[in-house]
């Protein structure tokens, strides 16, 4: 049997055929155009299914689920995105009951952080653990806490937004409309925003000959530190102490088995890792009294999502 992976962005779908151990055998993808209503969306979504299908010659028949991961808040029960602020029409979409107008198959919608973990859980840098929290650094900061193997979410599915956790008081304005969010200081977005500012601030450092403050990239500043500008290792240094400050946090509530980053800015790998790991074990509580929290950079890239969605069961 086959299982079917639905990666829904703001920017892009992405669609993969999943075997039951969690290997893609085939994806397609197309553009969102999120400013259009969902009807069209899902539309999209079934035709591209049933080219991917009919492309690979496997028979309809042969998959048994459909699983859709989204932004936003998701009630998980009804299969219903209550809301994502990604979509012009992000709000009580009935996701499940939409699909199965064009698909008749059982349909499983998630958080798109929350499958995105699971898909690591079971096929990537998880593997292997029961209790695992994933952290994504992208436009925003996903948060996914997968307990027993089994996707956590809180009362009607609302929790594990650990993108909007408070670290400063009265700080900068996070999208979600409250003051010091996580997400406003760790996301590739806060770190873009740190890095032009910097730019603008040091005209002559190395950051403003590798991008313009139009071509700004969560990739600026780490790739000028790593050519010894002070001012761009200054950026970099103080992102990564916002990242560690919410991480520890994270750490003291779950102590997970191991701790997962991804996102784009999880692709500076070891230097990224190295001083998050070096703030976590001097700050977390009882320090070095407990063993070491394990990290880890996430292993399937965009293929979590995909994963994660086809093979989720809530």
């Amino acid at each position: 049997m086959y299982y079917i992976g639905v990666d829904l962005g703001g920017t892009n779908v992405a669609i993969g055929i999943v075997t039951e151990e969690g290997k893609i055998t085939a994806k397609k993808s197309f553009k969102t155009a999120a400013e259009r209503p969902f009807e069209e969306i899902i539309k999209d979504m079934a035709n591209c299914i049933k080219l991917l299908l009919e492309e690979n010659s496997i028979s309809l028949e042969d998959v048994k689920s459909i699983g859709i991961g989204s932004p936003g808040n998701i009630n998980s029960d009804s299969g219903t995105l209550v809301y994502a602020n990604n979509f012009a029409y992000g709000k009580n979409i009935p996701l499940r009951e939409m699909m199965q107008r064009y698909i008749d198959k059982p349909v499983y919608v998630g958080n798109d952080a929350n499958v995105a973990a699971l898909g690591e859980v079971l096929a990537g840098a998880g593997k292997g653990y029961s209790n695992v929290v994933m952290i994504t650094l992208g436009t925003g900061v996903g948060g996914g806490i997968v307990i027993d193997k089994k996707i956590y979410e809180g009362e009607y599915s609302a929790g594990a937004e650990l993108g909007h956790i408070c670290i400063q008081h009265g700080g900068e304005k996070c999208s979600c409309g409250r003051n010091g969010c996580w997400e406003a200081y760790a996301s590739a977005t806060a770190l873009i925003r740190q890095t032009s500012a910097a730019m603008k601030a040091h005209p002559d450092s190395e950051m403003n000959q590798i991008a313009t403050l139009d071509k700004v990239s969560g990739r600026t500043a780490f790739e000028a530190a790593k050519k010894g500008d002070k001012a761009a290792q200054e950026v970099v240094d103080t992102y990564i102490e916002y990242i560690a400050e919410g991480l520890t946090d994270i750490c003291n509530i779950f102590r997970p088995e191991i701790l997962i980053i991804g996102g784009g800015i999880s692709n500076e790998g070891e230097s990224l890792l190295k001083p998050l790991q070096a703030f976590i074990d001097r700050y977390i509580y009882g320090g070095e009294r407990n063993p070491k929290q394990r990290l880890a950079v996430a292993s399937l890239g965009n293929d979590a999502g995909i994963i994660g969605a086809a093979l989720n069961r809530r």
